[in-house]
C-alpha cells in the first residue's frame, strides 16, 4: 500500500469516527429531551381558566392609573423609589465588602496560598446561597421590611462581585507595576497608579452591571416580605386585582429599562 492510500485511508477512518460520535452525541441529546418531556405532567385548562386569563389580560391591558401616586397611601412611586433605594444601598455594601476579599483571593497579590484559598472559599460559599434563601434568613433575624431585602442583597452580591474582582486583579499586566518599581516608587504609588488605575474602570463598570441585577432582584424579595415593589404586588395578586398588577409591571419595565439604558452608557464611557 503507497503511503498516500494509507493516509487517505486514516482520514476516512477518522472521519467516520467523527460522525460516529456525533451521532452518539445526538441520540444521547434526543434521549434526555424525551425523558424531560416525558417526565412533564398533562396539561389539563379547567373550566374558569380562560376567564381568568381573560381577566388578567384585561387589566394589564388597562391598568389602573391612579396607583401611581396616591398623596396620603401607598403607591407605585413610592413602591419604586423603596425598591431603587434597596438596590443602591445593596449594591454600595457589596462594593465595599467585596474589594478586601478580591485581594486577598488573588494569587498574583497575596503569595500565602492559604489566605488565598480561604477567601475565594468564603466567596465561593457566599455564591451558594440565592438572593431569596438570604432574604428568608433575614427577615428572621430582623424582621420583615427593606432592611432585610438589603443585607439579603448586599451580603449575596458580595460573593459574586468578589469572584470577579478576582479574575480581573489576577488578569493585571504587571509591566507597569514592575515600571514603577525599578524607578524607586514606593508601594503605596504603585499599588494606586499601576494597580488601581488599571482595574478601576472594570470595578465600576462590574458594580453598574451587579446594580442591574439588584434591581430585578429586590423587585422579587417584596413577594416574601423583604420590602420593595413586590410587596404591594403580592397583595394585589393574591386579591386578583389585575388592573393594578398592570400598572405595577409597567412601573417596573420602566424603571428596569430606564436603568439599563443609563447603566449602559456609562460602561461605553468607562470601558
Amino acid at each position: 500500500m503507497s503511503r498516500l492510500d494509507s493516509k487517505y485511508e486514516l482520514k476516512s477512518k477518522k472521519y467516520r469516527q467523527r460522525v460516529i460520535k456525533n451521532w452518539v452525541k445526538a441520540i444521547v441529546v434526543v434521549v434526555i429531551i424525551i425523558w424531560a418531556f416525558a417526565g412533564i405532567p398533562a396539561l389539563e385548562l379547567k373550566s374558569k381558566s380562560i376567564e381568568i386569563l381573560k381577566s388578567i389580560f384585561n387589566g394589564l391591558f388597562h391598568p389602573d392609573l391612579s396607583y401611581v401616586y396616591i398623596p396620603d397611601g401607598e403607591d407605585l412611586l413610592r413602591g419604586l423609589l423603596e425598591t431603587f433605594d434597596i438596590a443602591v444601598i445593596g449594591r454600595f455594601i457589596a462594593s465595599i465588602i467585596c474589594i478586601p476579599f478580591a485581594f486577598l483571593g488573588a494569587r498574583n497579590m497575596m503569595k500565602l496560598q492559604p489566605v488565598t484559598g480561604t477567601s475565594k472559599f468564603i466567596l465561593s460559599v457566599i455564591r451558594v446561597f440565592p438572593e431569596i434563601v438570604m432574604a428568608l434568613i433575614f427577615i428572621k433575624a430582623v424582621g420583615p421590611g427593606s432592611f432585610s431585602g438589603v443585607l439579603a442583597l448586599g451580603i449575596h452580591s458580595v460573593g459574586m462581585l468578589g469572584k470577579l474582582f478576582v479574575e480581573d486583579i489576577e488578569s493585571l499586566d504587571f509591566n507597569a507595576v514592575e515600571s514603577l518599581k525599578a524607578s524607586g516608587e514606593n508601594k503605596t504609588k504603585t499599588l494606586v497608579f499601576a494597580v488601581i488605575s488599571q482595574i478601576l474602570p472594570s470595578f465600576i463598570s462590574l458594580i453598574l452591571y451587579r446594580f442591574e441585577l439588584n434591581l430585578r432582584s429586590a423587585s422579587i424579595l417584596g413577594l416574601i416580605g423583604a420590602g420593595g415593589i413586590g410587596t404591594p404586588l403580592i397583595f394585589v395578586l393574591q386579591t386578583r386585582s389585575w388592573d393594578r398588577v398592570g400598572i405595577i409591571l409597567i412601573g417596573l419595565v420602566i424603571m428596569v429599562a430606564l436603568v439599563d439604558l443609563i447603566s449602559g452608557a456609562i460602561r461605553k464611557r468607562i470601558v
